[in-house]
């Protein structure tokens, strides 16, 4: 596959969770709460996370911003339910990993749409919309983890 046909893939991805995010919405019951924003764009996201037994049970999201933003809020709530704490704050500093432009082991975790957004390392005024929602997750989970 040619580089313009993958960039338009990864394109195609990214609009199709931006359109019909997945996880879009609240938790209520025992559900940690975390709000965060990038006040340079104007991003902003409240990050639902259901955590039992040290696992993220559920995730859902709520909140405002760009294509890149809320596209990478649905994917990483895909990908971090059903992991522990630990992998996911390790899936979360593999995605940073990839943001910074910094070689990362693809092997490491399937990284599924997320890899859609390695494309906005080449972008850094981007990096802090793709990167929000993983924040506000990790911020929650290292919460979570420390009680």
């Amino acid at each position: 596959m040619s580089f313009n046909n993958l960039d338009q893939l990864y394109r195609q991805v990214i609009m199709d969770h931006y359109k019909s995010p997945r996880n879009r919405g609240e938790l209520t019951e025992d559900a940690l709460t975390i709000n965060m924003n990038n006040p340079t764009c104007g991003d902003r996201i409240q990050l639902h996370l259901q955590v039992e037994d040290g696992k993220v049970t559920n995730a859902k999201f709520t909140g405002e911003g760009c294509s890149i933003s809320l596209s990478s809020a649905s994917m990483m709530t895909e990908a971090i339910k059903g992991l522990q704490i630990e992998d996911a704050l390790n899936l979360s500093q593999l995605f940073s990993d990839m943001m910074q432009g910094k070689e990362y082991d693809p092997d490491q975790y399937d990284l599924g749409d997320i890899e859609a957004l390695q494309g906005v390392a080449k972008f850094p005024a981007r990096i802090k919309c793709a990167t929000l929602a993983w924040k506000a997750m990790e911020k929650g989970l290292k919460e979570t983890d420390s009680k």
